[in-house]
């Protein structure tokens, strides 16, 4: 397909744009958001994904594109309706695999580089979820669904129309779901390259009742082929009922086709093990280690495991970080690159696996998001050379690809897509500032603070909050399609976003701090940060808001009965109101019992609980917005209801926006944009004077 113009492929946009000048809820949604990255075999073309939202349409359309390594415009190769996804090189670059529903089931097709020749390859019942191709391409892995468990209607077959489920367990429900009474298994079938077919598939997990990946958010970067295709790596936590609840202990299971045995690489490491990477000569394999039982934002070590030992090793010990999107260097196996975090934001980092140094590559005021690597020929050079690329993001910038090469003794990082660049260049983007605060125990911590696009620092502008949610979720360079800084400045607002105790990307001492001290330094950082940034000549500190989701949303609710007056208005989304009746409806019961010290019946019961922001209701006295979505398992909806009523019932000024569809997020377009303008009406009402 032909290529396309940046400036040709946007110019609607581009007009909509130019009469608005700032970011606006709608101009939001026409942003093309950048997704799955993939380089092909040969290292000169990047594949990836673009999604385009219709607003009136209320849904999206997703698209494949790809931009040479060495620079250039893209070339759109699919152009679909709805949406497609796992795209990926086959392993000689001579196709491109993905998955579309066009047959009616989720099925893999292939196509030719330049997207002319679509033909579905795979016909599995009841569709697939997800595929890679084995090395030499003689086989094909992928996931489905599996049916396992007993319905209703499986029990009593006489009563066909019966809507209901019976639960013997918990996790019953997780995150926005009810169980489907399915598994998703691995499974793997031989395949042709010349005819394209798929043949009979073998379920490596037959009869087991475990998911892999893991629900509700793991992938395909959780499962792999070996490279001599023998083998299968995948992550599952193979655990049920009130232990599946209790613990986050899932590990790296290995199957071996030949002798269909499967070995547990990490038996005995009792946190989270996941995301498998072999070695390019597959002698090792490496994944990601937490290593407690029920700590979810426990540091994500480095753990190398050599199959010629069968030892594992932790390759990050020294360093605080947690370490994700590993990757090998295709020349040398004794060097490894992974993204990890530091002071707000994330990096590409590299480690010799033999010395365990670890060296920073790329520094800046951005978050990498993903990280792949490929051989190329520098000028001048007679050797290959290893080329990384990369998805980054930030505040002022959403998610492009970028190619990271060494010149001499460093690193220059070069941008390959401008998907929204013509939106971009219309609107007058808000400054971004780095401040260190120093807290009550006399530390220093970050704060991004966000301006106006046409700060003039004579006048005076209302301030919010940010309170992060997690709680252990950075407050980095991120792009938000919800929680977006610029659009929050677009609208005259200043924005003090403060990097408290209980995040990563500070060390260790500083993520952990906040577990059963929920109300305790953390809540002082917000009230230093908010405090400190009041004080500039340009800040109306008789007109603050304080804003959040998730532990965000709780921070607003303790803040609401703690703040001395300090806030003229607040905003909680799917925040925890009281901890007892939380504790009794959430579903993963290992994140309650450690960030609250267990449960409220505990004798004596954990301090935790005096945190709740139900004991300080009484003395709440200012308007409040609350909102909730109904399919939010994590903190149910019915916390934003008990919030609401008590504001209600005490004469405060309060709204409550349900979303019946939307979960702990708020994802459909025009939900979306509703968000915003309820959002922007409620901070507007009570933060900004009539003159």
């Amino acid at each position: 397909m032909k290529k396309i113009s940046v400036l040709l492929f946007f110019s609607v946009i581009t007009l909509c744009a130019f009469s608005q000048g700032r970011m606006t809820a709608e101009l939001l949604w026409k942003f093309g958001r950048v997704s799955e990255m993939q380089v092909s075999p040969n290292g000169k073309t990047i594949l990836y994904g673009v999604t385009y939202y219709d607003l009136k349409e209320n849904k999206g359309s997703r698209n494949l594109y790809t931009v040479p390594v060495a620079g250039g415009m893209p070339t759109k190769i699919t152009d679909f309706k709805g949406s497609l996804n796992n795209a990926v090189w086959r392993p000689d670059g001579k196709k491109i695999g993905y998955l579309s529903s066009e047959s009616g089931t989720s099925q893999l097709w292939e196509m030719n580089p330049d997207g002319s020749g679509k033909k579905q390859i795979s016909n599995i019942e009841d569709g697939i979820n997800g595929f890679e191709y084995s090395p030499a391409m003689n086989n094909i892995l992928f996931i489905k669904d599996v049916k396992l468990d007993t319905t209703v209607n499986d029990l009593y077959p006489d009563l066909p129309k019966a809507n209901a489920m019976l639960f013997t367990d918990l996790m019953y429900r997780h995150w926005d779901s009810w169980t489907s009474f399915t598994n998703s298994h691995v499974c793997f079938a031989s395949y042709d390259t010349t005819t394209g077919k798929v043949g009979t598939y073998t379920d490596i997990m037959k009869g087991e009742r475990f998911d892999s990946p893991m629900t509700p958010f793991g992938g395909m970067e959780e499962i792999t082929w070996s490279p001599d295709g023998k083998s299968i790596a995948y992550t599952c936590k193979k655990l049920h009922g009130r232990a599946d609840a209790e613990s986050t202990n899932s590990d790296i299971y290995l199957y071996n086709l030949s002798t269909k045995t499967t070995t547990d690489l990490s038996d005995g490491m009792p946190g989270y093990d996941q995301d498998p990477v072999f070695s390019n000569d597959g002698k090792k394999i490496v994944w990601g280690s937490m290593k407690t039982a029920a700590y979810e934002s426990d540091k994500k070590r480095i753990m190398l495991y050599d199959f010629t030992t069968k030892q594992a090793t932790d390759l990050s010990g020294k360093f605080e970080e947690s370490a994700t999107n590993f990757r090998w260097d295709p020349v040398d196996n004794n060097i490894l690159y992974f993204i990890s975090g530091t002071k707000a934001t994330f990096q590409l980092f590299s480690i010799n696996i033999t010395t365990k140094v670890i060296t920073q590559i790329t520094k800046g005021t951005h978050d990498y998001t993903d990280l792949s690597t490929a051989l190329y020929k520098p000028l001048k050079s007679k050797k290959p050379a290893t080329l990384l690329l990369g998805t980054k993001m930030s505040m002022s910038l959403p998610t492009e690809i970028f190619k990271v090469e060494k010149v001499k003794n460093d690193y220059v990082e070069t941008q390959l897509t401008f998907t929204n660049k013509s939106i971009l260049d219309t609107i007058k983007l808000a400054k971004v500032e780095e401040r260190w605060i120093t807290t009550t125990d006399n530390k220093k911590m970050l704060v991004w603070v966000i301006y106006p696009p046409n700060f003039d620092k004579t006048k005076k502008y209302p301030a919010l909050l940010y309170c992060e949610g997690g709680p252990q979720e950075a407050v980095s360079q991120f792009w938000s399609y919800r929680w977006n800084f610029q659009m929050m400045a677009a609208h005259d607002y200043i924005i003090v976003a403060p990097n408290r105790r209980g995040l990563p990307t500070f060390g260790q001492e500083w993520n952990d701090q906040i577990a059963q001290d929920y109300g305790g330094q953390n809540m002082k950082d917000y009230l230093s940060a908010i405090d400190s940034v009041s004080k500039e000549p340009y800040v109306d500190k008789d007109h603050l808001g304080a804003i959040g989701a998730s532990y965000g949303g709780y921070s607003v609710y303790w803040l609401a009965g703690n703040h001395n007056k300090r806030f003229k208005a607040f905003i909680a989304h799917c925040g925890m109101f009281d901890f007892t009746s939380w504790y009794g409806s959430t579903e993963e019961m290992w994140f309650a019992n450690h960030d609250l010290g267990g449960a409220y019946w505990k004798k004596p019961q954990p301090k935790s609980y005096e945190f709740s922001p139900s004991n300080f209701v009484g003395k709440w006295d200012t308007p409040i917005l609350v909102v909730e979505g109904g399919n939010d398992f994590r903190i149910p909806y019915t916390q934003g209801m008990e919030a609401f009523d008590a504001a209600k019932m005490q004469g405060i000024p309060a709204e409550f926006l349900f979303f019946p569809e939307e979960s702990h997020f708020v994802l459909k377009p025009q939900n979306s944009v509703l968000w915003q303008r309820t959002f922007f009406a409620w901070l507007d009402k009570w933060l900004k004077p009539v003159k």
